[in-house]
């Protein structure tokens, strides 16, 4: 385990930001973890799994610690379930991939979405109708102060939209180290009622679709719409949903017959981003070089030497003129550092 100074993070972010890292270590085990934590106490410390969530704003003033665990196995299983663990440094689409090859439900929808899977229960990452916090057990983290190693069970995550504890009462507190999903064995819950995948199964005359179509229906649908970070660098949805009160949001669909909305619980709605901003006349816009992606308004893109500030500035605009045209506020989901 070798620490280095001034590290470059350029290849550590999926915007592809030039950001420095004062000081930087990758561990490969909990132990290794374990022990970069207890020798360097006093250091100010940032943790980093696959940079796929984050806009670099400026250098690293502490040492970076990349997450690099690396791991997955069945700990559990019955005739209907099975219980398999991951490291939180696996890449999160290549263990999805594994799951479907394997023939286990549940995770097919969320195919493709960039980063890794230590993060998943950071965000309670979701897509196409389904979220983390329904497949998730648990999850083991280490205490950053004390080298303790907690369990995390579902109930006590407190997992939102894009939300969870770790994103509020433990943040900065927990490096999480593996997580534990219950996918299905049998009897699968294909879900292809959200956004585009019943059209995407209809153009490939799938009608009793496999968990194996769904996730090559999301993965087509995610392409057509998302660039790939390699080649445009990009964190994905850069902004969430807006969730109305449906009073609010009555009023304002008054004046905006034709905005999109989905019910999600009898007293509120949630209003696609992605169509706000379009209509704001963001979509494919670009200021330098920074912008908003042509094929989808919810993506902020890097086309080669944007500085964190630039993209953070597009962001704030396109937030601003949102508001200022529809009364809505919509925030990042992405973190800004």
């Amino acid at each position: 385990m070798h620490i280095q100074s001034n590290f470059s993070l350029k290849n550590y972010n999926t915007f592809g930001i030039e950001a420095k890292a004062k000081k930087f270590a990758a561990v490969h085990s909990v132990e290794e973890l374990k022990t970069i934590l207890e020798e360097n106490k006093n250091e100010k410390k940032f943790i980093l799994g696959g940079g796929s969530n984050m806009l670099l704003t400026k250098d690293i003033d502490a040492l970076v610690i990349h997450i690099d665990l690396k791991g997955k196995k069945i700990i559990k299983e019955d005739d209907d379930f099975v219980w398999v663990e991951s490291q939180a440094g696996e890449t999160w689409h290549d263990f999805v991939l594994w799951t479907i090859n394997n023939n286990f439900g549940g995770l097919e929808n969320m195919s493709l979405i960039p980063g890794n899977v230590g993060t998943t229960p950071v965000q309670n990452i979701g897509a196409y109708g389904t979220e983390i916090k329904d497949t998730f057990v648990s999850c083991e983290a280490i205490n950053i102060e004390t080298q303790q190693i907690k369990t995390f069970a579902n109930t006590e995550c407190n997992f939102g939209y894009r939300e969870s504890i770790f994103k509020h009462e433990v943040k900065d507190q927990f490096i999480i180290t593996s997580v534990i999903y219950k996918l299905t064995k049998r009897n699968h819950k294909i879900n292809t009622s959200y956004g585009d995948i019943l059209a995407e199964l209809a153009k490939n005359n799938v009608s009793e679709p496999t968990l194996k179509d769904v996730s090559n229906a999301v993965i087509a649908i995610r392409q057509s719409k998302l660039p790939d970070p390699k080649e445009l660098g990009n964190s994905g949805s850069f902004f969430k949903n807006p969730i109305l009160l449906k009073s609010d949001f009555e009023k304002i669909h008054q004046k905006f017959p034709e905005m999109k909305f989905y019910e999600v619980s009898p007293t509120e709605v949630k209003v696609p981003a992605g169509w706000l901003i379009e209509q704001a006349g963001f979509k494919g816009k670009r200021f330098g070089d920074a912008g908003v992606h042509k094929n989808q308004a919810l993506v902020l893109v890097n086309y080669g030497n944007a500085t964190g500030q630039e993209i953070l500035a597009v962001s704030k605009q396109v937030q601003q003129t949102v508001f200022e045209i529809f009364g809505i506020q919509i925030e990042a989901e992405v973190n800004v550092i």
